[in-house]
Order: structure tokens, then sequence, then C-alpha cells
């Protein structure tokens, strides 16, 4: 899979550039399922935590957990999460039937934010972000129960809504298991990672927020599950899979280049085969393959040059980081 084009992305003494698992340093410590990782300029690092909320590591090492509960006592689950310029959290919800975004403050309130579209209750939901001009994105990979009955290539009822000044909206449907979801750095297109389509997708964003013009940007074969995605420089995307614990450079001519992988062969073959086969489930997703990472699912820039990349991982207790060679573009949070 690793580019040797001109695309590629190489180190000064002319090498591309790849990452050996076993230099991955380590940040915090006795997370739980930290799916979702920010950064942010002054250094603090933010992950989902199903303790209830979201997990705080400060520069200094030292942590915090802000965590709180739904209304009626249901568990909070968060999946994605946004940092607000308030200091609160947005929280995807991926509840058993329920979704839906909350909003958590510091101080462990909670209040509903996002529970239905277009009239419709959210299903379990995926993902939110909200971007530079303050409009919120969300994802619901499906509206299957149990969600992994849509771990199937032939299935795609997963879809986007978006929440503005306008109200809240499907602004795109029929999508492969949609996962994270990012506006470009040019602020045109809403980049978009189908994890089940084994897709890199993009829309076209018009004034209103609408999307259309849907392209194919990549498509990924054996053993890559796309599910995080983030913006580095020289136009690269940078995608995270689960599965086979692959982090993917997609540069801008559609080129892949293989940075880290730590993957054990017999079970991606394990996990691919059930895949094809349509019985792919929890068992494959709650089963890890690698030595030293536990399913990436998340990847952020961060650092004081943003050229660090920070990986959350499903069935992690830390977060893993490795240092690029070209920094990445700064989320609409980084200042926050």
């Amino acid at each position: 899979m690793s580019s040797q084009g001109s695309a590629c992305l190489r180190l000064a003494d002319g090498r591309p550039f790849t990452v050996s698992p076993a230099t991955l340093k380590w940040e915090g410590n006795g997370l739980v399922r930290p799916e979702c990782v920010l950064a942010t300029a002054a250094g603090d690092l933010f992950a989902a935590d199903w303790r209830g909320g979201v997990a705080h590591i400060r520069p200094d090492g030292s942590q915090a957990l802000y965590a709180g509960s739904l209304p009626g006592g249901r568990p909070l689950r968060p999946n994605g999460i946004a940092l607000r310029p308030s200091g609160a959290f947005l929280l995807a919800d991926l509840g058993e039937t329920q979704g839906g975004v909350f909003e958590l403050g510091r101080d462990g309130s909670v209040r509903p934010f996002l529970v239905e579209a277009d009239g419709v209750e959210l299903p379990p939901s995926n993902f939110v972000a909200e971007d530079r001009l303050g409009r919120i994105w969300v994802t619901v990979s499906t509206r299957l129960h149990p969600r992994t009955r849509a771990h199937r290539a032939d299935i795609a009822d997963g879809f986007i809504v978006l929440k503005d000044e306008r109200g809240a909206r499907i602004v795109a449907d029929n999508l492969g298991y949609t996962n994270e979801a990012h506006v470009s750095p040019d602020g045109a297109w809403l980049y978009v990672n189908e994890t089940f389509g084994r897709r890199l997708v993009r829309f076209r964003i018009a004034a209103d927020g609408s999307l259309d013009d849907r392209q194919t940007v990549a498509t990924f074969g054996k053993g890559t599950f796309p599910d995080g995605l983030a913006f580095g420089g020289a136009g690269g995307v940078w995608i995270a899979s689960i599965v086979s614990n692959r982090v993917i450079r997609v540069a801008p001519d559609g080129s892949q280049q293989l940075i880290l992988e730590d993957a054990d062969e017999a079970h991606v073959d394990w996990c691919e085969q059930a895949f094809l086969a349509g019985t792919m489930g929890r068992t494959h997703m709650d089963t890890c393959g690698g030595r030293y990472l536990k399913n990436i699912s998340s990847l952020a820039f961060g650092g004081r040059d943003l050229r660090t990349i920070y990986l959350g991982c499903l069935k992690g207790d830390a977060i893993a980081s490795f240092q690029s060679p070209v920094a990445g573009h700064p989320p609409a949070h980084w200042h926050y």
C-alpha cells in the first residue's frame, strides 16, 4: 500500500515516512474506551470516556474526568466528542437503542442538544463536529438495530445531520456506515469516512449548508476500515483504520501511504472473512489484533507545532502518539 511516488511523504534523507508501533509514546492512564481524541494549542488532550463523559489529560500529565448522566438515569456513552468555545463538550451518544447529541459541562451538567432531525428521533449516534462557522455536523452510522447488522458492504443506511440557524435536518443519506466527518480547511467540502463502505468520500458544501456533488476520494482494501480522519499539511488526509490498526495518508492525487500498522495477520484475515461473508459482529470489534494498539479509531494533530499525532483506540486505556514530519491543520477548537 505504501506509495513510492512523488506524493509520498518522505523524510529529509528521502526515505518514505513510516512509524514503528514500538516507538509510540503514551499519554494518560485508566481511560475507558477513548474512541475520540481532541488536542488544543494549550497542550490539553480530551478523549471520549465511557465512565460517562470526557477525560482531560492536562499538559502536566494530571487528569480529570467530566462525567454526567442522561435524563432518566440512562448511561451516557460518548463516541465522538466536540469541544465548544465555552469549554463545554458536545457528545454523540452511542446508546443501545437511543442516540442524539448532548452538551456536557465541566461541572457534570448534561442537557439535550439534538435528539431529532426532520421529526425523527436520532438512533445511536456516532460523531459530532462543530466547524468554524458554528455549524454542527452529526453522523449516524446506521438505522439498524443492533448496529452490527450494518457491518456489511451491502448496507448503506447511514446519514449526516446538519444543525445551524435554520434548524436540524438530514443533508446526506445512504452512506455505508457513516463515521467521522470534518469540513476541509478551505471550508468547501465535508469529508466523510464510510467504515464498512470502505471509502473516504466528500461532499461540496453549499451556502445554505446542503451537500451535493458527492465524490469518492479513496477506496480501501483488505483489512482497512476507515474510522477517524484529520487534515495534514500538503493537502493530505490522514485516516485511522479499526481492525488493522493502520494510519494511512491519502495524498491529494488519491494515492495512499501506509504510515503505521500494528496488525496480526490472522486477526485481519478472520475479520476480513467475516466481513465478506456478512457475519462480522461485536466479537470482531472487541478483539484486538495489535501488539501495542487496541483498535485505532481516531487521530488528531497536536503539540506546539501541530506535528504530534495522537491516536484514540476503541479498546485502549491511554492515548498513543508519534511525531509527523508535516504539521496538521489546526481544528476549529484549536485555541479554545
